[in-house]
């Protein structure tokens, strides 16, 4: 089944937009408050009885909130906790602390009803693992569509039908395996997959980083697409700047479990606060040498989750690190006169006004991510 990957959807496929069984349609259609998810790491059982074994804390204290309708974007390094935070928020993993809202209605932690399950769906970041191999694609299909009674049985050949050509896929493309698939193909696939149960939130764990070069862009583009034409509400999870900047409406930055800072995107890649942001920015590639007077890229690793530093958790890497970034852990405080503007930093990046965007950079309306 391989062959060219279509960039969009096809014109004229009608297809039910998000569910509407929210208790309020004003407000934020998301609010996480101080979430906190940890894994336990070795021990004895002794000391598992004991409660003494270490936990690494993935998650730790993390308040969110996505708009209706919005696309927001999730960066950090390998490790930060995007992944873990994505599951908690779709209740695949167990929150240890913290509640998380949808619509005003508080989504259970654990085993979800199947009305939740269908108001927070996910696609994961390998589309293979995440299909299954003994099914075809119309037996996925069907099968979710009838558990969930999406649509009348009567019903269900056709609406698989709009799923697949609205995620750029012929409708012979049902009676195929995943494995008959390209990379890119079963990505649409898994979006189909996701999209059948028409959700409020979609949540993209690393859609394309598993791709091809040649295919990240087509991905990315169908996700745009599919936002503006369904009314979509996305978190899109990704560690690379250059990727999400075209997409997201804002961005949310992530170190070693907390988020540290979040702005409007093209004011977060102009005037970034907070110096691990301003150090992930100034690594994105360039087709012209970058201003002498920009901050480095963030050197060295980060520490062990299982020890993180006292005081402000990035003081180890900081290149302004003073001495009360050792005692004290810095909140989210907004910019002056930009209260949409938050960082975690005790003394963060000050920009003139008429900061710009790095060289070489466009906004989201003149250009295609960049493939790396």
């Amino acid at each position: 089944m391989t062959g060219p990957e279509p960039s969009m959807p096809p014109e004229g496929v009608a297809l039910a937009g998000p569910v509407s069984n929210d208790e309020t349609d004003t407000g934020p259609l998301l609010v996480a408050t101080g979430l906190k998810v940890g894994f336990p790491i070795g021990g004895s059982i002794a000391a598992r009885l004991r409660h003494e074994q270490r936990v690494l804390r993935a998650v730790d204290g993390v308040d969110l909130e996505i708009e209706r309708g919005e696309a927001l974007a999730l960066v950090g390094e390998s490790g930060s906790g995007k992944s873990t935070l994505a599951r908690a928020l779709t209740g695949l993993v167990p929150l240890d602390a913290g509640e998380v809202k949808l619509g005003g209605r508080v989504l259970k932690g654990g085993r979800r009803s199947r009305a939740d399950q269908r108001r927070v769906q996910m696609v994961f970041q390998d589309p293979y693992s995440s299909l299954n191999p003994r099914l075809t694609v119309g037996g996925m299909l069907h099968e979710l569509l009838r558990v969930h009674h999406i649509v009348p049985r009567s019903e269900v050949d056709s609406y698989s039908r709009e799923l697949v050509r609205l995620v750029g896929l012929d409708p012979d493309s049902l009676q195929a395996y995943p494995r008959q698939f390209s990379g890119g193909q079963r990505q649409r696939v898994a979006i189909a997959r996701a999209l059948a149960l028409s959700p409020g939130l979609l949540v993209a764990d690393e859609p394309v980083s598993a791709l091809d070069v040649s295919v990240q862009a087509t991905i990315l583009n169908l996700l745009q697409d599919l936002q503006a034409s369904l009314g979509l509400t996305l978190l899109l999870i990704s560690h690379n700047l250059a990727v999400v900047r075209h997409l997201c409406d804002r961005v949310a930055v992530m170190y070693l479990g907390r988020i540290i800072e979040v702005a409007p995107t093209e004011e977060l890649y102009a005037a970034p606060r907070h110096p691990y942001t301003a150090g992930l920015l100034a690594a994105i590639p360039r087709m012209t040498p970058s201003n002498e007077d920009e901050p480095p890229a963030v050197e060295g690793d980060p520490p062990s989750p299982l020890r993180i530093p006292a005081g402000c958790r990035f003081r180890t890497r900081c290149p302004i690190a003073r001495e009360r970034c050792e005692h004290e852990d810095p909140e989210l405080t907004a910019a002056p006169g930009r209260p949409a503007h938050v960082a975690a930093c005790h003394f963060p990046l000050e920009r003139p006004a008429s900061a710009t965007a790095p060289a070489g950079a466009t906004t989201k309306e003149q250009t295609s991510p960049s493939p790396s």
